[in-house]
């Protein structure tokens, strides 16, 4: 590994401190570089509308008594282009000028329309010396949320359901209105992670009927993802927990099959990535339109239905990412290819 490679590893690693906490903005981190080799100051961003990546490692260094004469024989590294504009903040390329760097070393190149090598224009047009591409498929899966979303025009798809080890994930009959439990209190407090990090969670109007569940992320510290309800037949009344003010909720009046429609109506809302929980019905048509990039299967190992509704059924070119036991559950996670 290259000297610009560990440090550009460093910036990925600070900047998934982020996630779930900085839409609709990407995950960045930065570090600042002496030309003896020693970091003298580290940062991410951390929320919407706070400083950026790029002004954070300045302000740690600054703290530690380097002035622009210690950033002139630095080398600032961030994985993403630096901002060119000023939206919430003041664009991170100007700073970067004006405290006297003369090098930048950048993951990859920002895909927003107000950026797209606008950033790197600027440093260079004032001398600095770029390099681009270091680790850049790294710094592309970190943001993939965030490079779907506007490259594609649409939030970064993730499936997720529960199933008992004979193929469902419900039974034929139940007796009261909340969710049955297929997998552990450990495997429920992962997919509760799941929903802090990613901006918002999708179920159809049966889930929310047979199962009038909250959909927060409540075993998990973080902030609740934004509810989307499928409800074509608005069938969903004031007093189901999805319509309680423990998070935002945007019911829509699509069916499942309405993929595009659904999907059309998410990017207009601003919501980089969404969890489709539910049910099978509304899981299975975005696996048939193939339009899903991750898919996170539990397994529960204690629970048997022996009959009941099926779970979905993967399809087309995709690969296991990841397998794991969580105490007797297992998780798979998908990736489409």
């Amino acid at each position: 590994m290259t000297a610009h490679e560990k440090y550009m590893q460093r910036c990925l690693q600070l900047a998934q401190n982020g996630l779930g906490t900085t839409y609709p903005n990407p995950l960045v981190g930065s570090v600042i570089v002496s030309d003896t080799d020693e970091i003298l100051g580290e940062g991410w961003h951390k929320k919407s509308g706070e400083p950026h990546a790029e002004v954070n490692a300045v302000l740690d260094a600054e703290q530690k008594g380097c002035n622009e004469s210690a950033f002139a024989k630095a080398v600032l590294y961030v994985n993403l282009e630096p901002c060119s504009h000023t939206g919430k903040t003041p664009a991170c390329a100007t700073m970067i000028i004006k405290k006297g760097f003369k090098k930048v070393v950048i993951g990859t190149l920002d895909p927003h329309d107000k950026v797209a090598g606008k950033g790197i224009a600027m440093l260079e047009a004032a001398g600095i010396e770029v390099s681009a591409g270091v680790l850049e498929q790294e710094c592309n899966e970190l943001n993939r949320r965030f490079f779907t979303f506007h490259k594609k025009q649409r939030p970064y798809i993730i499936l997720k359901w529960a199933e008992t080890s004979d193929g469902f994930i419900a039974p034929t009959q139940k007796d009261e209105q909340k969710p049955i439990w297929i997998t552990n209190k450990h495997s429920r407090q992962l997919a509760h992670r799941l929903r802090a990090e990613e901006n918002a969670i999708l179920v159809g109007a049966k889930t929310v009927l047979h199962d009038n569940p909250s959909l927060t992320c409540r075993d998990w510290k973080g902030i609740h993802p934004t509810r989307v309800v499928l409800d074509s037949r608005n069938s969903i009344s004031a007093d189901f927990k999805v319509m309680d003010s423990a998070a935002p909720t945007l019911k829509l009046d699509h069916s499942s099959t309405d993929v595009d429609e659904i999907l059309h109506e998410l990017y207009k809302n601003g919501l980089q990535s969404v969890i489709i929980e539910g049910g099978t019905a509304t899981i299975q048509a975005f696996i048939d339109a193939q339009l899903w990039d991750e898919a996170y299967q539990f397994m529960g190992t204690e629970v048997l239905f022996y009959q009941g509704l099926k779970a979905p059924v993967l399809k087309g070119n995709y690969h296991i990412k990841e397998r794991k036991t969580i105490k007797k559950d297992v998780l798979k996670i998908y990736r489409n290819a």
